[in-house]
């Protein structure tokens, strides 16, 4: 079967190549796009693609024409709608001046006239009102159909437009032409306000077009809410295998998808709802410049966190020093770090002060040894003394056997020979260590006669002779 097409299409290719061009300069060019007025914007903006922009200029014409003839049909129609409203007026008129005659009769003949005069007004109001109601759905209708020609029109101005076309002149007379059907209700009477209420409710592009479109906005609000819940689970529990992330980095990224999928929802939502998104992303990155040049500090706190999260001197729930401040970590945000100090303050340190200064992680370390420096005096029993040390330390359960304890004499000062003593212990027992150590050194030192100097100066007064 193949076989058998491919000379035909062949033949078809070389014919082509000796068919000659349209020739565009002598022919002029006729509108194509109008053939159906109803036709799908997505589909029209298919065919306007390969238009060159002289044939832009005559689409767009043409579609301005059909526009054009569409505000003469509702001229007509408010027209026919203020005749009709006009006759009503006359026939409420009628009515009250026979209900009026009526009550003013005195003769059987002629309350029987004035009542046949009422009738008469009465059935007058009622087809007059069953024609206003015609009016108003013929003139909805019309109103639909020029905003569906309207879309179209501005459809067709934009492709002209992006091809250097001028379509300043249509965008003038799609303004001064649009509006809505409300427009044409009188609102100074009760029955204007409700018919004019009615009319929008019922009108495709009044209340049900926005009701559906608002339903639409919070629906898909609520869906991207519960799909940004379900990608933070699904993110977390990815990132809960690192092994070496540390709670801040693994919060963040959690907190980064959640927030970045709302975000897309959001702007899925707002399409919905019938917002252009395309000025609204210029309009916020046009503020995100401005703001991001006033804000240069919080910008800096923030890469100051992004550098803190990659090489993670510290988590949550350890105790450090930073930019002067001591204490556990509570929790930390891009732009800063809350600190809870031993007092029980929160001091929340700009990411930037913290990255940019000398950063100590405390509890970074399962074990940390324990500094103490003891002083005995000149006259005590140095031996003694070291094993009075060192037997405080091996009774302590909290002092580690490995790394082993270290004891020595350190340094031979003004008063006292100072022993340095270094125990290691976990760090969650450190100030336990350090306080029991001071305690019993002092209680064994006193125990065994050993003085503990403190510093002492002599003053020598000579008398002048």
């Amino acid at each position: 079967m193949k076989t058998a097409l491919l000379p035909t299409f062949l033949l078809l290719l070389l014919a082509s190549a000796f068919v000659a061009p349209p020739a565009h300069a002598e022919e002029a060019y006729a509108a194509t796009t109008t053939a159906d007025a109803d036709v799908p914007v997505e589909w029209l903006e298919l065919e306007l693609t390969p238009k060159t922009m002289s044939e832009l200029a005559v689409e767009t014409a043409a579609w301005r024409d059909l526009l054009q003839a569409k505000v003469a049909q509702i001229s007509a129609a408010e027209i026919a709608k203020k005749q009709v409203e006009t006759a009503e007026k006359k026939a409420e008129a009628d009515e009250k001046k026979a209900e009026t005659a009526e009550a003013k009769a005195e003769t059987a003949g002629e309350k029987a006239e004035t009542a046949q005069e009422k009738a008469e007004a009465a059935e007058w109001k009622a087809e007059v009102a069953e024609e206003k109601a015609k009016a108003w759905e013929i003139l909805t209708d019309l109103h639909v159909q020029r905003d569906g020609l309207i879309e179209r029109l501005e459809t067709v101005m934009t492709a002209f437009e992006k091809k250097g076309g001028d379509a300043a002149e249509y965008v003038a007379y799609v303004g001064a032409v649009s509006g809505t059907v409300l427009e044409s209700v009188d609102v100074s009477t009760v029955d204007g306000i409700f018919a004019a209420v009615k009319t929008w409710l019922t009108s495709p592009t009044g209340g049900v077009h926005w009701l559906t479109r608002i339903l639409l906005f919070f629906v898909v609000l609520a869906l991207a809410r519960i799909v940004s819940r379900i990608a933070g689970k699904i993110v977390g529990k990815a990132v809960s295998r690192w092994k070496h992330a540390t709670e801040l980095l693994k919060k963040f990224f959690v907190n980064t998808v959640r927030n970045l999928v709302f975000i897309i929802g959001l702007v899925v939502a707002l399409a919905l709802l019938g917002v252009n998104i395309g000025p609204l992303l210029a309009a916020i990155g046009a503020v995100g410049f401005i703001v991001g040049f006033a804000l240069q500090g919080t910008l800096s706190n923030f890469a100051s966190g992004l550098m803190i999260l990659l090489y993670r001197p510290y988590d949550i729930g350890e105790v450090v020093n930073v930019a002067g401040v001591t204490g556990k970590v509570e929790q930390m945000s891009l732009v800063s770090t809350s600190i809870l100090t031993p007092d029980n303050q929160t001091v929340i340190v700009p990411n930037n002060s913290i990255w940019g200064d000398v950063i100590t992680n405390i509890t970074g370390r399962d074990t940390r040894r324990v500094d103490l420096t003891f002083g005995i005096g000149y006259g005590d029993d140095m031996s003694e003394a070291q094993e009075i040390l060192a037997k405080i330390l091996a009774d302590h359960p909290k002092i580690l056997d490995e790394p082993e304890p270290v004891i020595k004499v350190h340094e031979l000062a003004d008063s006292s020979v100072n022993f340095i003593v270094r125990p290691w212990a976990k760090t969650s027992d450190y100030w336990d260590v350090y306080w029991d150590v001071t305690r019993a050194v002092k209680e064994k030192f006193d125990a065994a006669g050993i003085s503990i100097p403190f510093p002492q100066q002599e003053v020598t007064m000579h008398q002048a002779t």
